[in-house]
């Protein structure tokens, strides 16, 4: 005799399925069940197509980035505070306050669901930490094979400072370099974790957002001309392109320059440069050199910049070039990075 009843549905599951994309049920169950308990707000609440927010006179700063990091779990963080914290530092480059991030997935069919609440989680605390609301998002479920594990797009919203005018056209000859820290941990951490290489080291990733330090600095010094995060491409990208934008040079000092024994071993062990290697909880400040002293020992008073060092000059030679006096006095020229060193680095 044939049984014409169903079956009841299954609602449980400990993996992705492409139903959670489907904007049905599932997708439902997974927004009220892992993404509305951990970014609850008022404006995330209201489950409308964006989010309406008040903002005050004067200007914004927005940004977006995409992280497709390679593993998604690392000594030191996650892919999911990862997005976070790059974004938030990315509004703190532009001298704004952070307010609002939105949040886009993208996962795989088959991804556990204990791994994405695990990144959930984290994205929560790190948007806490920062003084940030999460007001908006999208998810997006893809078949098996056709993303690896997840990728998460981040935007931000932030309010300008007023009296605050932060830009690298604004790096002037004269103006002295202060890095918050050691670089390269975040990259030798993340080649360090990919088991196809076979390298182990004890370095961390050093992602953090940098909320604290900045609005020292800024309250104290509000004529800091240029900062930015040195992330894909390290130290040395970074300031290339401020030398190509603003048109000057920089001279930095080896000897000043903060790099942790392990990341150098690391480094001399696999024919890496530290300053071609990312970081993703680094700050540069560029400002004029009568403030610098003051700005570093502001800098060293924040739990993530207790390591700073004023690490060069803004010169005005007009070859916009970036260059390195070696600890024997010999000028090295510092190129832009050719080509991808690690892929998938955040």
């Amino acid at each position: 005799m044939i049984d014409y009843t169903c079956s009841i549905p299954k609602n449980r599951y400990e993996r992705i399925v492409l139903g959670h994309g489907g904007g049905g049920k599932l997708t439902q169950k997974l927004l009220s069940e892992i993404f509305f308990p951990a970014f609850s707000n008022q404006l995330l609440n209201q489950q409308h197509d964006g989010a309406i927010f008040d903002v005050s006179q004067g200007k914004m700063a927005y940004t977006t980035d995409s992280f497709v990091v390679d593993p998604i779990f690392f000594p030191g963080g996650n892919i999911g505070d990862l997005a976070i914290n790059g974004t938030v530092n990315d509004l703190l480059c532009c001298g704004a306050i952070p307010r609002y991030l939105s949040a886009g997935f993208i996962i795989e069919e088959g991804f556990p669901i204990s791994d994405l609440t695990r990144i959930i989680d984290s994205m929560s605390q790190a948007a806490a930490t920062a003084g940030v609301t999460i007001v908006t998002g999208d998810t997006k479920v893809v078949g098996k094979g056709k993303c690896d594990k997840i990728f998460i797009n981040t935007s931000g919203i932030g309010i300008i400072r007023s009296g605050i005018d932060i830009s690298p056209l604004r790096a002037k000859p004269g103006d002295a370099i202060i890095i918050s820290g050691p670089i390269g941990e975040h990259g030798i951490c993340i080649l360090s974790t990919r088991e196809s290489l076979g390298f182990e080291t004890s370095v961390k990733s050093d992602t953090a957002s940098l909320n604290e330090m900045v609005n020292n600095v800024l309250e104290e010094i509000p004529d800091v001309h240029v900062m930015r995060d040195p992330t894909r491409g390290g130290l040395s990208s970074t300031l290339n392109e401020i030398t190509a934008t603003a048109h000057v040079s920089i001279e930095l000092q080896e000897d000043k320059i903060p790099v942790n024994k392990a990341v150098s071993a690391a480094c001399d062990l696999l024919g890496l440069d530290p300053l071609y290697v990312a970081n993703e909880g680094l700050m540069l400040f560029i400002l004029p050199e009568e403030k610098a002293e003051k700005a570093l020992r502001i800098i060293r008073q924040s739990k993530h910049g207790n390591k700073a060092e004023i690490i060069g000059r803004v010169t005005d030679n007009k070859k916009a070039e970036l260059s390195l006096r070696t600890t024997f006095g010999q000028k090295r020229i510092i190129d832009m990075v050719s080509g991808e060193q690690l892929p998938r680095i955040c």
